[in-house]
């Protein structure tokens, strides 16, 4: 180009001062063009070198792929990492409801009833429920609701210093849900034999080629027969251990399959199976009801209903038992509370969840109760009317052989009322006679039949389905019962696993991206460690274990939260968050119940139950020789191996608390580690679970937004680099 400039300049100055000719120019001018087709030819070759450029289109492509892999990859990763909500408000308060209907609740809490001042342990019940669980359930939902994590991340934020009592209650309910899915077990069992008839509980099974019964059966009842011997195959001594039962196996694989499916297809499908598993009891309740109705000596029952005992009221064991079965009911001091309530929005009002909880039980206790009850005073009634029956049999078969004259003889027609027609003609007969015909009787007394029911947690496979034996349509009055039993015992068992999904999950992300992986694997573990119950002393282990052992680490766990929320991370502070969050006062009621009368009255229920368990020195067994319960003495080995437990399941505390006092960690980082809170409210016009939704969705459409800029601008600047040096 420098030559081509110059040449023009030398020959328009050579045209205006030579003032050449035409002719002459001619060749210059044809030179001149030459010159510039060739430096246009070396222009536009230039840019040819562009080839690789256009090359390059398929790279890129490439690389876009590969960013929107990576982009569909985080994405992936952040929606497992986001916490999941329950789909409704009412799905919550269904699987916190579910959770606390235990199906032993359905016959512990009417016998407690009964052997503990009748009406008058119903109010002292109701009044360590205010005293103690509505504070306790209220810190635990708010705990889980403010923190937003599992109870091992939660009581970490609260304190530093408690950090180990989330691990701990971590393995405790771990252990509850291994024993408690037992009893599903045990019902499953129940209902795979259910579909026959007549029922294998209603009467004694024949000796082979015989005629003849079983002995052992004819020295008791069809149904303890049935529970002992065949189902349980339970030996007369603890230490006296055999081969597992193979007829459990089965059911044992089928509950933690059910569990598995359920708890491994979310939060949100969870929380329908929950309301289900909760509404149907309530309806078969209220249909057992109307059939009781009809049933004769439930008056009988019902009349325990409204009698009380003042003596109840002064009596230490009546209030340790109520207080425990509080504890119990509710399932507070294992976690699962905490972790179900860290799925719902911080601006939740848990207050409002705590009353109608609370309501709901007091509700499902007195339904409970008229309705075993009213079953009770049938059961005791047709047990009355058979004892009377076999009374006559017995004086008629002494009359005939001779031993008794023939006045001894009862009227024939005892089937049509055989109490009030038996005990008419005892009364005519002279006094002689009379005392000689009772001391060959047994002695028939409803009442002391209705009394004779003691607490245990064989009395639903006992006194329950020999009492659906009697009803006409036995066989599905007995389905429809052992159905009830076996939602309340899925429902409690998954509201408990959560207690042990959640802070897995909090832990370790990885299960978050597998969930069915995780759950499946969780399933697998529980059913391992349910072998060890499905042995022949496996119900000794059982019944120990939840009567004696359990409440000790609970009430343990409770005193801690409360005393970590009241003096560690200050009540008032505590409250004052909730109630930026709630946008609305909290009662000073609340504040005084935790901070000073609730750690006192659980100190006196975990003294209490510390003085039970050292005492403990026997265990109702099942004799084999005379077919009947006996009290047999416990092994040492046996509270040292409690004693050992309880230790593996509270060494967490101690051991984290020392960790921080060596390392010079203090109680907690309010600054840091509590999750950042806004100064100002949330507005109490948006309800929770819609501003959940619309903060997801908010983040979402950024993320959506931000991601494709960030792209586009870091695909300019590779191109701008890639072009510029065809520019020079």
């Amino acid at each position: 180009m420098a030559e081509y400039w110059e040449s023009l300049s030398w020959s328009s100055s050579g045209l205006l001062s030579d003032n050449q000719d035409l002719n002459t120019r001619a060749p210059q001018v044809s030179a001149w063009e030459a010159r510039i087709l060739e430096l246009n030819k070396n222009r536009t070759i230039r840019p040819k070198q562009d080839y690789v450029l256009q090359a390059e289109p398929a790279p890129v492509m490439k690389r876009k792929s590969l960013t929107e892999d990576m982009q569909v990859t985080k994405k992936k990763d952040s929606e497992a990492l986001i916490r999941p909500f329950w789909s409704n408000k009412t799905e919550y308060i269904m699987a916190q409801l579910g959770y606390s209907l235990k199906p032993l609740n359905l016959w512990h809490f009417p016998l407690l009833w009964l052997h503990n001042g009748n009406g008058t342990f119903f109010i002292i019940y109701s009044l360590m429920m205010f005293l103690v669980g509505v504070p306790l359930l209220f810190l635990e939902m708010a705990a889980g609701q403010r923190m937003q994590q599992g109870p091992i991340v939660a009581w970490k934020t609260i304190s530093l210093w408690i950090g180990g009592l989330g691990y701990s209650s971590f393995m405790l309910c771990f252990i509850t849900s291994i024993y408690m899915n037992v009893t599903n077990v045990w019902t499953l069992f129940y209902l795979g034999k259910s579909f026959q008839y007549p029922l294998p509980w209603e009467q004694c099974p024949l000796l082979k080629n015989s005629t003849g019964f079983d002995p052992a059966c004819a020295r008791t009842t069809p149904s303890m027969y049935f529970w002992y011997w065949l189902t349980l195959k339970a030996p007369d001594k603890i230490e006296v251990d055999g081969p597992m039962n193979l007829h459990l196996i089965v059911p044992l694989i089928v509950a933690c399959l059910l569990l598995g499916i359920f708890m491994s297809n979310g939060l949100k499908f969870m929380g329908k199976i929950m309301t289900f598993l909760v509404i149907l009891p309530y309806v078969i309740i209220f249909c057992f009801l109307i059939r009781s109705l009809l049933l004769e000596g439930i008056t009988f029952g019902l009349q325990y209903l409204m009698v009380g005992r003042i003596s109840a009221l002064f009596n230490i064991s009546v209030w340790w038992q109520a207080g425990n079965q509080v504890l119990h009911t509710l399932g507070l001091g294992l976690g699962s509370i905490v972790s179900m309530s860290s799925h719902i929005p911080q601006n939740n009002n848990c207050l409002n969840d705590v009353i109608i909880m609370v309501l709901l039980n007091l509700f499902t206790t007195l339904l409970y109760t008229t309705f075993v009850f009213s079953i009770l005073g049938f059961w005791a009634t047709v047990i009355t009317h058979r004892c009377f029956e076999k009374n006559a049999e017995l004086l008629v078969d002494l009359v005939t052989q001779g031993r008794l004259p023939s006045e001894a003889k009862p009227p024939p027609n005892l089937n049509e009322n055989p109490v009030s027609i038996f005990t008419s003609w005892l009364n005519r007969l002279s006094e002689p006679l009379k005392s000689t015909v009772i001391s060959y009787m047994t002695e028939c007394s409803r009442e002391q039949q209705f009394l004779k029911v003691k607490e245990g947690s064989e009395f639903a496979f006992l006194v329950f389905t020999e009492t659906m034996s009697f009803i006409p349509g036995s066989v599905l009055f007995s389905i429809i019962f052992l159905i009830l039993l076996l939602c309340l015992g899925l429902g409690n068992v998954l509201g408990a696993m959560q207690g042990i999904v959640t802070p897995l999950q909090d832990s370790f992300t990885s299960s978050r991206k597998h969930p069915k992986l995780f759950i499946g694997l969780l399933s697998v573990i529980m059913f391992l460690f349910g072998l060890c119950f499905t042995g022949p002393s496996g119900f000794y282990y059982f019944r120990l274990l939840n009567d004696f052992w359990i409440p000790i680490p609970i009430f343990i766990f409770t005193v801690l939260e409360d005393l970590v929320v009241v003096w560690v991370y200050r009540s008032r502070r505590f409250y004052g968050e909730l109630e930026c969050l709630r946008n609305s006062a909290i009662s000073p009621i609340y504040y005084w119940l935790l901070t000073w009368i609730t750690p006192v009255v659980l100190l006196g229920l975990f003294v209490t139950a510390v003085i039970r368990f050292s005492t403990l020195k026997t265990y109702t067994a099942w004799d084999i020789k005379t077919s009947n319960e006996l009290l047999q003495e416990l092994p040492d080995w046996w509270n040292i191996l409690m004693i050992i437990l309880l230790f593996i399941v509270i060494f967490p505390i101690p051991t984290y608390l020392l960790y921080c006092l060596i390392h010079k960690i203090p109680s907690s980082h309010r600054n840091s580690v509590i999750p950042s809170m806004s100064s100002k409210c949330l507005s109490p016009n948006n309800t929770p679970f819609k501003n959940a939704e619309n903060e997801k969705m908010r983040q979402d459409q950024i993320a959506d937004h931000i991601t494709p800029l960030k792209n586009v601008k870091k695909e300019e600047v590779r191109q701008d680099q890639i072009a510029a040096p065809s520019i020079v």
